[in-house]
């Protein structure tokens, strides 16, 4: 629960950043790419989608995570965004592992992420 909370949060700042340059750009090196991944511009599309509503829920949630007193009410917080941030990614036609995956690929590919953040303008 709490790894695809970091990946939402990675996927909402990928989200609030789309318009400004990205720093993985200017300080990837080149020999530690993989293979790029090879995404259709729908799959994007979908992914651009899910991440701005993941992003929305993100916001929404983290205040009432920093005001949680205690675990019970922690987890429960957490429990209730998971389920809100899967449900966005499935509406946008994607599975969690597909929208994780996206996610993973354009953290480590910058042309990738690129080819995103000219999806998210």
């Amino acid at each position: 629960m709490k790894t695809w909370i970091t990946t939402a949060c990675s996927a909402a700042l990928l989200a609030l950043s789309a318009a400004a340059p990205s720093m993985a750009q200017q300080t990837q090196a080149p020999a530690a790419q993989q293979a790029p991944a090879n995404y259709s511009d729908a799959q994007l599309e979908k992914f651009v989608s899910a991440s701005k509503k993941v992003a929305v829920i993100s916001q929404e949630y983290t205040p009432k995570l920093q005001s949680s007193t205690d675990e019970a009410t922690r987890q429960q917080v957490y429990r209730e965004a998971d389920e809100k941030m899967v449900d966005a990614v499935r509406k946008e036609g994607m599975t969690v592992e597909e929208f994780n995956g996206i996610n993973q690929a354009i953290q480590q590919d910058p042309a990738l992420m690129e080819r995103v953040q000219n999806i998210a303008k």
